[in-house]
This record gives structure tokens, C-alpha cells and sequence, in this order.
């Protein structure tokens, strides 16, 4: 039986995520997708795609908080178009780490702008009241602190509007201790690194997946799994690249992160939801891909 999502969300708001003899909560088991557009708006295909797959929850980019001037500030913020009453929205924010310094936060209430900015977006646009709202940053040993307080702050706002909070993790976090959220998002996607994409894919490599797994299994925090449909072009030196990643490398990355961890084959999302990404697969790959 599925459980319900948003039963969870409520538990994990109730509980603050406290772990009771180790005990990690696990999280529902259903099918989602980011959706990293500028403007919202699904056609015909991307609409029977998440038909097709049984997905009703879509992490919703909103805008980016990036500086400028010296302070952090809103950028390229989603326009609404058309709604899709069938489709719930996480409104999803990433946030620069440069945004996370000490000095650029001092005294700007960054928690409670960026809370209430999202309130008035779905309040203008009509949309519902969101159950959970997601932080993206690619925090370093540098400022994880900064980020980690910063986090602890747009919980307690968020939670004033009955909003869970979940934050990104990428695979070279999982060394670091847990951040203050209800749950995260493991990235499995952008492993390598893009100046050797001689050697391997940047996108992804298995070869660079592996090591992290040893901080995996005992990660305190309840995660979900995303996982890369997207190509990479780039030009270098008047030549054009294309990254893609091949099924099998996808579904061995799925299968090597639930070795480890069994429960991450409950929260399954895909990166990201676009008419080319969808067709670049076939159905039964998605199929396997969401396999819980």
C-alpha cells in the first residue's frame, strides 16, 4: 500500500526528524520529477509522460538566489502560464554559495524573504498552498555552517505555513554531518568532473559514484533519489560535445545506491522533466528507472 505523502510530511514536521534509536524514518514510496524551466508550462507529451508514470508531485524550480551588489537577491523567476491542477508543486530553490557567506547574510533575513516570497508567488499565481519546500546549494567544508544555520532558519519559517523542508545532497556531502531538514535529495548526477570528460562522463560515471557509498549507509537523514535523463552540450576549441548517459549507467547507478541502502528505492526522481529528456529513454526504461 502506498503510504501517503503527505501523512509523512506532517509526521516529519511533528517530529523534527528526531531518530529514535538510530531509526530513520523512510520516505513514501511514489514517483517525481524536477522541472527546471523558466516558464511553467507542460505540452502534450510531458503531460502523458507523467500520466504514463504515475506522477502527481513535480519539484518546481521557482527562481535562483544569487548576488548581486553585495547581497543575495532573486533571479530568473519562473513565470506561471498555465496550471496543472493535477500536479502538485514543490517549489524548489537554489541558492549560490556564495550566498552563504557570514557577511552576505548578516541582517538581510534571507529565511524569512525567501519563505514569504514563495507564499505570495503561489497566492499570486492561484496556486495551492505548498506542503514542502526544497533548498538546493552546492555547500563546501567552507560554509557548510553558514548553510546549515541558514537551513535551521527557513525551517522554523516554513513550518509556520505548514511547509516540510527537504535540501539537495550531493554525493561529496555525504561525508559531512546531516543538515538540518527533514529529508534530503541525493543527486546522483553531475559526478565528475567537466575537464576530464576525456576520461569519463561528467554527467555520470559509476567509477566516481562508488566511493561515497561508504558514507551511505549510515547517513542519518531520510533520502530520496534523483537521477539524470538530461544531455550536456558544450563547445571546446570549435568542437561540439555532447554528454548523454546510457540506461545501463543509470540503472547501475540506482542499483548500487540501493545496495547500500534499500529505502532509496521509495522516492524515485528524475532530473528533469523536459520533451527532449522524456524521449531520450523509452518507456521501459523509465519503467526500471522507477521501479520501487
Amino acid at each position: 500500500m502506498r503510504l501517503n505523502s503527505f501523512l509523512l510530511l506532517s509526521l516529519l514536521l511533528l517530529t523534527g526528524c528526531r531518530h529514535h534509536d538510530n531509526v530513520v524514518p523512510t520516505l513514501p514510496v511514489e514517483n517525481t520529477a524536477y522541472y527546471w524551466r523558466t516558464t511553467w508550462g507542460l505540452d502534450s507529451a510531458e503531460t502523458a509522460f507523467l500520466q504514463e508514470h504515475d506522477i502527481h508531485r513535480v519539484f518546481c524550480r521557482y527562481f535562483d538566489v544569487v548576488m548581486t551588489d553585495g547581497q543575495p537577491m532573486p533571479n530568473a523567476t519562473i513565470r506561471f502560464e498555465l496550471q496543472s491542477p493535477h500536479i502538485e508543486l514543490v517549489p524548489t530553490i537554489y541558492i549560490t554559495e556564495d550566498c552563504m557567506r557570514p557577511s552576505a547574510l548578516q541582517g538581510k533575513d534571507l529565511a524569512r524573504k525567501l519563505v514569504t516570497r514563495v507564499v505570495q508567488m503561489n497566492e499570486t499565481h492561484d496556486l495551492p498552498p505548498a506542503r514542502e519546500l526544497q533548498i538546493d546549494c552546492d555547500y563546501t567544508l567552507r560554509s557548510r555552517k553558514t548553510y546549515y544555520d541558514f537551513l535551521s532558519e527557513v525551517r522554523r519559517e516554513a513550518q509556520s505555513y505548514g511547509m516540510a523542508l527537504s535540501t539537495t545532497i550531493r554525493l561529496h556531502q555525504l561525508s559531512m554531518p546531516a543538515p538540518p531538514a527533514d529529508y534530503g535529495v541525493l543527486m546522483v548526477y553531475n559526478t565528475g568532473d567537466p575537464q576530464k570528460f576525456a576520461e569519463r562522463n561528467p554527467i555520470l560515471d559509476l567509477r566516481d559514484v562508488q566511493p561515497y557509498m561508504r558514507y551511505l549507509a549510515d547517513y542519518p537523514l531520510p533520502l530520496a533519489a534523483a537521477y539524470p535523463v538530461y544531455a550536456w552540450q558544450r563547445t571546446i576549441g570549435g568542437v561540439r560535445i555532447e554528454h548523454t548517459v546510457e540506461a545501463n549507467e543509470i540503472l547501475g547507478a540506482k542499483e548500487m545506491v540501493e545496495k547500500v541502502r534499500d529505502d532509496m528505492a521509495n522516492t524515485i526522481i528524475i532530473y528533469c522533466l523536459d520533451k527532449d529528456n522524456i524521449n531520450r529513454y523509452d518507456y521501459d526504461t523509465y519503467q526500471k528507472i522507477y521501479r520501487h
